[in-house]
């Protein structure tokens, strides 16, 4: 099977961000989209509530143009925040007030928002859920059990 190159790309930046600690669902430039959109934070401008899908008037401007940013449609980039955030137990859109957990960069709690960022990702490119690369997520004392250069050579 193909992997589009998107979708490759994002897999990787997530694993690295995963690995190296960086990824943290309440930074803009370090949660899933700001990771997989290398880490600026200009697409925080998509919507104007993060963790909502409804697109402001940029996020309209820019999806109805077609642009795409490292392959990704305004309207995908506010679902894959949206699923990333709830699935590490944040009520969306987020608001000081609203639920979150306890532990944000917790690594079970990062593990499972990429469970379901990764599942999204592969239903966008109609291709079967490549989650046999959660392997590459596993850890053990805080350290990869699986390197992504081995892993993709077996």
């Amino acid at each position: 099977m193909n992997t589009p190159k998107r979708l490759e790309n994002a897999l990787v930046k997530l694993y690295k961000a995963f690995h190296n600690n960086t990824l943290n669902p309440e930074d803009c430039t370090a949660c899933a989209v700001g990771n997989i959109l290398d880490n600026f934070d200009s697409w925080k401008h998509l919507s104007n509530d993060h963790g909502s899908l409804e697109l402001s008037y940029v996020g309209r401007v820019h999806q109805n143009l077609g642009r795409k940013f490292n392959g990704y449609s305004p309207q995908e980039i506010v679902q894959i925040e949206k699923i990333f955030l709830e699935a590490c137990g944040f009520k969306t859109p987020l608001c000081h007030y609203n639920q979150k957990p306890q532990n944000p960069t917790d690594k079970e709690v990062l593990f499972n928002g990429l469970c379901s960022v990764v599942a999204f990702l592969c239903k966008l490119d109609n291709v079967p859920n490549v989650m046999d690369y959660s392997k590459l997520f596993e850890y053990e004392n805080n350290q990869p059990k699986y390197h992504l250069d081995t892993y993709l050579m077996s």
